[in-house]
């Protein structure tokens, strides 16, 4: 019972709950991304570049066959579909520096808010003390 009890303890830190939470929202943002890529990004692109559509874009290595009336699949280099989640890791990678870099111009805010000047405490009987006694050893 008492690794249930340290598990459940574990699992109950903030910490933890707050990664989970950040991998949920994640996901879900990087759904929006590689939609946002997909479908309103790289369609303009592939006008641009002759009506291509990136994800189809292959090389053949063997073309397929038929064999015993058995159709055998083409053996296919899918380098278009890497290039698509090429551009979807570069537009997530630039979608969270520039959060991150907002997140810190906000921090930079908010430490360089005026503060009053700190004074130093007036030594304390014991550092007065010890003062007096370094100065008469001086002497």
């Amino acid at each position: 019972m008492k690794v249930l009890k340290e598990f459940k303890d574990f699992a109950m830190r903030g910490n933890v709950i707050d990664l989970a939470v950040g991998v949920i929202i994640g996901g879900a943002f990087g759904k929006i991304v590689a939609s946002l890529v997909a479908d309103v990004i790289m369609p303009p692109i592939g006008l641009l570049v002759g009506g291509v559509r990136f994800t189809d874009l292959k090389w053949e290595m063997k073309a397929g066959e038929l064999v015993d009336g058995v159709e055998k699949a083409a053996v296919t280099l899918n380098y278009g579909n890497f290039l698509q989640v090429t551009f979807d890791f570069i537009i997530v990678a630039f979608a969270i520096f520039m959060f991150i870099k907002g997140m810190n111009r906000l921090n930079k805010k908010k430490e360089e808010a005026p503060t009053t000047p700190v004074v130093p405490a007036a030594p304390s009987k014991e550092e007065q003390l010890l003062t007096e006694i370094r100065d008469l050893l001086k002497k």
